[in-house]
């Protein structure tokens, strides 16, 4: 499957579900997945780091995943934070119909995921994950964050994890000045190829 066609909110090929094995949040979870989203048959290796690097995500409040496929990133933070709720945005229609699923197998009732337009436009972030969809292009990229990453609460902070040769460096600057001066970018920590990137937005 070409990466772009998971770009797309209805990818080609029949949707057909099929069982995933993974561990989340340290223990062994029976899931669904499919063709035709980001990488179906289990944990990236990007997210793989981002999951192991980053600190728990704030217990209570909203939290966010940009772009979340399956639901690795959205399910462990519902799972470490059973009392936030949390909001999982997709344009790829099977994954938003899989995330819900899975979080509904795991008897997770604080996930929501949907199209970034179902989301409230009001609502401020506590924590925000995500592997972003860096092959989308660089301005769709651009587009895609800045659409997220103002909307963090005061004293929130977004991780992002993104390779080195994908841009990550460049990807640091840029967020460095296209935020306002009530947002902090830092390179937090490096792991086997991939940056962690922190936005932290200031308290007030």
């Amino acid at each position: 499957m070409e990466s772009a066609h998971y770009f797309s909110a209805s990818p080609a090929g029949p949707f057909t579900r099929k069982p995933l094995t993974v561990e989340l949040a340290g223990e062994t979870r029976k899931l669904q997945t499919s063709s035709g989203i980001f990488s179906p048959d289990g944990i990236d290796k990007g997210t793989a780091v981002l999951l192991a690097e980053v600190p728990a995500p704030a217990p209570q409040g909203n939290l966010l995943d940009i772009g979340c496929g399956w639901g690795a990133i959205a399910l462990t933070m519902a799972l470490r934070a059973p009392h936030a709720h949390v909001y999982a945005v997709d344009v790829n229609e099977r994954c938003i119909t899989l995330t819900n699923e899975n979080a509904a197998v795991l008897g997770l009732g604080n996930v929501t995921a949907s199209r970034p337009e179902e989301v409230d436009p009001e609502l401020r972030f506590d924590t925000i994950w995500s592997n972003p969809p860096i092959r989308i292009g660089k301005d769709e990229l651009h587009s895609l964050l800045m659409l997220w990453l103002p909307r963090l609460a005061p004293g929130g902070s977004a991780w992002l994890v993104v390779q080195k040769n994908l841009g990550s460096d460049s990807l640091q600057r840029w967020l460095a000045e296209a935020l306002d001066d009530s947002f902090s970018v830092t390179r937090e920590s490096t792991s086997k190829s991939f940056r962690i990137l922190r936005v932290r937005k200031a308290s007030r």
